[in-house]
């Protein structure tokens, strides 16, 4: 079974990028990853930060966080 893969992005530059060379390079059998675009999806808002997301674009696989770069801080979603 693959393993979840969490992509929280806010659809800037930097995040798109990141979304293009990134969560599309995981192994789809080894990977389920799901995209999440913080700007179009603010529900989703506590969901990264509980789970450990200070900036995006960042990854949350088996409860790590991988920040990737530096795009967001969460804090400007409010």
């Amino acid at each position: 079974m693959a393993e979840k893969a969490v992509f929280y992005h806010a659809g800037c530059p930097v995040c798109v990028d990141a979304e293009q060379r990134f969560a599309a390079a995981l192994d789809a059998a080894k990977f389920d990853v799901e995209i999440v675009h913080l700007g179009e999806d603010k529900a989703r808002l506590a969901e990264a930060e509980t789970a450990g997301v200070k900036s995006v674009p960042a990854f949350v696989i088996n409860g790590a966080v991988y920040h990737i770069n530096h795009g967001a801080d969460l804090s400007a979603f409010r």
